[in-house]
């Protein structure tokens, strides 16, 4: 398994100096996410060190990027609990909210909340469209590997306060087209780091211009 040092200097990359309690919990977390994923489809990605990297460090990365220092988060179509899971690792201030809509993925992502002992985290089986809308506002919305984009912005428009961030996992290409709509204010795309074509997508609604 993954030694302190080995999550160290992987994660240095991507802005991130884990201490030993988080690299702990990073194994934990591995090690759940192996085991889980032999009876649930998780992740393709099932080597140790490029969990590390592709799940973890690509997660951490936005919290230097936005910056994500505290506040309220909501993680839409969460699946395996990234990036939610490992920015609430990193940020303990962060209330974290994981959206998602299939039993077996909340089952596992409750599994890791109890496991991990991250008391700002909840787990909320649902899709994005049929949470109630009196849920207090977001100040972060953050999604990976999304497939319809247009009803993603329409949510977030009304789930994030006034001065709240949609954070994108996204290639190039999408987040060139996602840039054109005029109903949000959108930054330059970031590179993630070690990535050949993948991009942090950060933007705000119109009105908080």
């Amino acid at each position: 398994m993954l030694s302190d040092t080995e999550i160290s200097d992987s994660l240095a990359l991507y802005g991130a100096a884990p201490n030993a309690v988080l690299c702990e919990r990073i194994r934990a977390y591995v090690s759940l996410l192996l085991r889980w994923n032999e009876r649930i489809s998780l992740t393709t990605v099932t080597d140790p060190h490029e969990i590390l990297k592709f799940h973890f460090g690509e997660s951490f990365v936005a919290v230097p990027s936005v910056p994500i220092n505290f506040g309220r988060l909501a993680d839409v179509g969460s699946g395996a609990g990234f990036p939610g899971i490992p920015l609430a690792m990193l940020v303990p201030e962060l209330q974290v909210t994981l959206i998602e809509s299939n039993l077996k993925k909340t089952a596992f992502l409750s599994e890791v909340v109890r496991t991990l002992d991250l008391p700002h985290v909840s787990v909320l089986r649902s899709r994005m469209e049929n949470l109630q809308s009196n849920l207090p506002a977001f100040d972060f919305v953050t999604a990976r590997a999304v497939g319809t984009f247009d009803d993603l912005l329409a949510w977030s428009a009304s789930a994030l306060t006034a001065s709240g961030k949609l954070i994108l996992w996204i290639s190039w290409k999408d987040a060139a087209e996602i840039a054109r709509t005029t109903e949000w204010s959108w930054r330059e795309p970031i590179h993630i780091p070690g990535s050949r074509a993948r991009f942090l997508l950060i933007g705000s609604p119109a009105r908080a211009k």
